[in-house]
């Protein structure tokens, strides 16, 4: 419908190198969404984006992330893989962030939206 070329979909696993990522051609953006659910996951995450990364030094891991808890947090994990990350306040959307982000969870459910890139001085 958006007259799209072809788009190749390829099943991934988070921190594990397979044929069909190894043969992806360099990236420019790599949408990603919910992927930041299991803290336990994040480092396998970030360590795939390194790899896409490292075709590409300036694609980009767009996603949306709901902060759950203090203890889980990407801070350590982004600078440990020289990366940076800006937050794209939903506000940003000219939308109403309690629609964008509702949830009919008990609770306070923050979420954000992230763009994680290469720091500055890895390029």
């Amino acid at each position: 419908m958006n007259h799209l070329p072809q788009v190749r979909v390829v099943g991934l696993t988070w921190g594990h190198l397979s044929l069909d990522l190894l043969a992806l051609p360099p990236q420019d953006i790599i949408l990603a969404a919910d992927v930041f659910f299991e803290p336990e996951d994040f480092e396998d995450i970030l360590t795939t984006v390194y790899f896409l990364m490292q075709k590409n030094p300036k694609v980009q891991l767009w996603s949306t992330y709901q902060v759950r808890s203090a203890d889980w947090s990407l801070e350590a994990l982004i600078y440990k893989w020289d990366m940076k990350c800006v937050h794209i306040p939903l506000v940003s959307f000219d939308a109403d962030k309690e629609a964008i982000a509702e949830s009919a969870l008990p609770g306070r459910h923050t979420v954000e939206m992230l763009v994680i890139s290469f720091a500055k001085d890895s390029l």
